[in-house]
């Protein structure tokens, strides 16, 4: 159901990612994805959330610390304060929190146990995505790890995931349902580049958007390429170097 009002522990509800040039990387979404921002204020540091359809799918804010810009997966938890206790024995490190973003909820980032980064997220008056699974909207969030064994090690005991899936990609599950991806890095991904949560948007016809994204300024990656009985998929770099996919599942 493409319209949520609630999260369940342990799945991903939110991305965000933080732009070298907030103005420029807006520009560069709204028009690949048709979303709408509304800046939330000095006081909330112009954290802009995106809305597709009126409802609210993702956020771009200032950068808040160095390197590349990268988009963030947010896992949504019953007790933030509870998930981050288990972070250290899972063998990852607490990063940032946790901590109350006014009234909107509470937050904490965390590096995994091969030092991917990723976040967690427990609801206040924010939910999370309002809109999933559709056009423009968060479908599918995916981890390149450099050991997949060591990362079902840490994201199970700390979101309580189990996995399913193949031994190639893992399937993260909550309730039986599978919410996220975890697999091995690519042989062809540059030494340089971290182990990372890569988000997934909604797309009408992945060829389209690659070449829409390409006229824009991203740089092609990967595909476009199909994944059999699933869907279309290509990965790219927007202008300002932060790595996102598209999709479109199969009619």
């Amino acid at each position: 159901m493409p319209e949520m009002t609630r999260y369940s522990h342990g799945v991903p509800s939110w991305v965000d990612m933080g732009a070298t040039d907030l103005p420029s990387a807006l520009r560069f979404y709204t028009q690949l994805f048709g979303w709408e921002g509304q800046d939330m204020g000095e006081e909330a540091g112009h954290y802009t959330i995106v809305f597709r359809n009126g409802k609210q799918v993702a956020a771009i804010s200032p950068a808040q610390d160095p390197g590349p810009p990268r988009w963030t997966t947010y896992i949504n938890v019953d007790d933030i304060d509870s998930v981050t206790k288990t972070v250290a024995d899972a063998g990852g490190q607490v990063v940032f929190g946790p901590m109350d973003m006014m009234n909107q909820g509470r937050m904490a980032i965390f590096a995994d146990s091969t030092g991917a980064f990723i976040a967690a997220w427990q609801p206040g008056d924010h939910l999370g995505a309002q809109l999933v699974n559709e056009t423009g909207a968060l479908c599918w969030n995916e981890l390149a790890t450099s050991d997949l064994a060591k990362a079902k090690s840490f994201y199970g005991p700390v979101f309580g995931w189990a996995f399913g899936g193949a031994d190639e990609y893992a399937e993260a599950e909550v309730d039986g349902r599978s919410v996220a991806g975890l697999m091995p890095r690519p042989a062809e991904m540059p030494s340089e580049v971290p182990d990372h949560w890569l988000p997934y948007f909604g797309v009408d016809d992945v060829d389209a958007s690659t070449e829409q994204a390409k006229s824009l300024g991203a740089t092609l990656v990967f595909g476009p390429a199909d994944i059999p009985q699933t869907g279309r998929f290509a990965t790219l770099v927007d202008p300002q170097g932060a790595v996102f996919a598209i999709f479109s599942p199969e009619s």
